[in-house]
């Protein structure tokens, strides 16, 4: 006879978490203070993302083709999984030193997990998160992005 019994409160415990539930959504249907849900295909103009959202690693340059990374590789070794590859070069500076400098910067899209560790750990803030997030291509190769326009280099003043 226990067994009954507790199935009974079983079911009534079920029935009540049920119309806890349905009442909560009843009260979002009928009170609409904020609309949260977006219809993504059909505004892809006016949809917000939030200003947090991390959608893939960009390089920022300035009018002038200009960029703030050093080649330091700072971002490269803070990247859990290897997504980003730093190539540099040795430039010979007005004074006759040789300094190194960035030659290309790759960046496999297809490995990031947006974990943001490389633009926490770069020192010149060259690189953040953009807000790009349709991804989806045919061929991977596609996903493999150099992330220095052609001909740019590094900005006066950047250490």
């Amino acid at each position: 006879m226990a067994f009954l019994k507790k199935y009974i409160s079983d079911v009534l415990g079920a029935a009540r978490s049920l119309l806890k539930g349905m009442r909560l959504t009843g009260y979002y249907f009928t009170h609409h203070k904020e609309i949260i849900t977006q219809q993504y295909p059909d505004n892809r103009e006016e949809m917000k993302l939030p200003e947090r959202f991390r959608g893939e690693v960009v390089m920022l340059h300035d009018a002038r083709n200009e960029h703030a990374c050093t080649g330091c590789t700072a971002c490269e070794l803070a990247c859990p999984n290897g997504t980003i590859k730093i190539i540099t070069k040795f430039e010979t500076t007005p004074e006759g030193k040789k300094k190194k400098a960035l030659d290309t910067f790759i960046y496999h899209l297809e490995l990031c997990t947006m974990c943001n560790l490389c633009i926490e750990a770069c020192p010149t803030d060259a690189i953040k998160m953009a807000q790009n997030f349709e991804h989806s291509v045919y061929d991977r190769s596609k996903l493999t992005k150099k992330l220095n326009n052609p001909g740019s280099k590094i900005r006066e003043g950047v250490e």
